[in-house]
């Protein structure tokens, strides 16, 4: 029964002490300024764009003119000119069926073009804070806006 006594005056000492070493105050917050950061966001940004290109010649006219000049050039010419006017009839007749066959036409596709574009957003990081307690004004930073009070956690030196 004497050891139960003991611990229990020894519980009370013990809470007494505590609740002397740290007690908790409020102060009056006197001004709370945001601190602003600005932040770079990346953003993907797509264009689609109309591209035309032209499209390949088939070269079915070359050939086609080629074979039909070298055919007439080959019953034009006699002797040694007969290969000499089958030759220029190949080349003239590639150059003509090329010319009948055109200009080669067009064909017009979308195309996305994309680049990444940074834009930048301001956050608030914290909050400067300036409070009043007993008579005296103090300054710190915190990650909230504390109000109007700020609770303090005071501990004698």
């Amino acid at each position: 029964m004497f050891i139960v006594k003991k611990l229990f005056v020894l519980s009370i000492l013990i809470a007494t002490c505590s609740a002397t070493i740290a007690s908790e105050e409020v102060g009056r917050v006197v001004s709370s300024t945001p601190i602003i950061q600005q932040v770079a966001i990346p953003t993907n940004v797509c264009v689609t764009e109309q591209v035309t290109k032209p499209s390949q010649k088939s070269g079915a006219g070359a050939l086609m003119g080629a074979i039909a000049g070298g055919a007439m050039g080959n019953a034009i010419g006699g002797g040694n000119g007969k290969t000499a006017a089958t030759v220029l009839g190949l080349f003239g007749g590639a150059i003509v069926g090329d010319r009948v066959e055109g200009a080669p036409s067009t064909q017009t596709q979308n195309v996305e073009r994309c680049t990444v574009q940074t834009q930048y957003e301001n956050r608030i990081v914290g909050f400067n804070v300036i409070y009043e307690y007993a008579g005296k004004q103090y300054s710190m930073q915190r990650l909230t806006d504390p109000g109007s009070t700020i609770r303090l956690s005071l501990n004698p030196l």
